[in-house]
């Protein structure tokens, strides 16, 4: 009888994970690792998208655009440091996602950007969008979305080991 429930309670884990991860998305060579986003204050105007991409083939591909539910459009950007000034600015030319290697879309780097809101954006929604690669083509996702003041998604440690490599 323990052992059933043993068996049970890891089938039941193995379940939950499976579920938690299933907003991971794939196109090509490309994963896309846990897109998130952060919660709103009523009346925001924009708000980042945030992920993983790692391109697992022999070629780069490149980050162009998207699409997000709630807002009006989507923009790549950059946030960096600037004569001391930390600055954002939009890549006209995407992102790009050199082969072998992973690019870490976060708070104060890399994002996507949802410009013009249509709505607040409230923890624990899952709001569908796409991204869109230059070679790999569009891809489904859904972003969680995590607290207002979040660096960093509570989906795990584990991103801890990607680099930026920009």
């Amino acid at each position: 009888m323990t052992n059933t429930r043993s068996l049970l309670a890891a089938a039941a884990l193995v379940a939950s994970a499976t579920v938690a991860l299933a907003h991971d998305a794939k196109v090509g060579a490309l994963a896309i690792d846990h897109p998130w986003t952060r919660a709103t204050p009523t009346g925001a105007r924009v708000a980042g998208g945030f992920m993983v991409i790692t391109n697992k083939g022999t070629t780069a591909d490149r980050l162009i655009g998207g699409d997000f539910e709630k807002s009006k459009r989507v923009e790549i950007h950059e946030m960096a440091m600037a004569g001391g000034v930390m600055k954002m600015r939009e890549l006209p030319k995407g992102l790009e996602i050199k082969a072998g290697e992973s690019v870490t879309l976060k708070p104060g780097s890399y994002h996507v950007m949802f410009m013009d809101l249509t709505q607040q954006l409230k923890k624990g929604d899952q709001i569908k969008g796409t991204l869109v690669f230059e070679k790999a083509g569009k891809v489904e996702v859904t972003y969680k979305v995590e607290d207002m003041g979040t660096r960093a998604s509570s989906h795990g440690a584990g991103h801890g080991g990607h680099n930026m490599k920009h």
